[in-house]
């Protein structure tokens, strides 16, 4: 019997709002969902991730938030 998923939510998600994007791992699967549609889940990589995550710190999605 496998774990239960432990999703993770940012500290700067704003609590248990709606609008929180939630992020846990299973083997060697992330899995990304919206608190909002718990059951619609993004499933990728970890190098993928990595790669987006480096991406976000260099300012690459900046215009997506004006």
């Amino acid at each position: 019997m496998s774990e239960p998923i432990r999703w993770q939510k940012s500290s700067f998600s704003g609590g248990n709002g709606p609008n929180c994007l939630e992020i846990a791992h299973q083997d060697d699967s992330v899995l990304l969902r919206e608190s909002n549609t718990p059951t619609t889940v993004i499933t990728t990589d970890r190098a993928k991730l990595a790669a987006f995550i480096q991406g976000v710190k260099a300012g690459e999605f900046d215009h997506l938030l004006d």
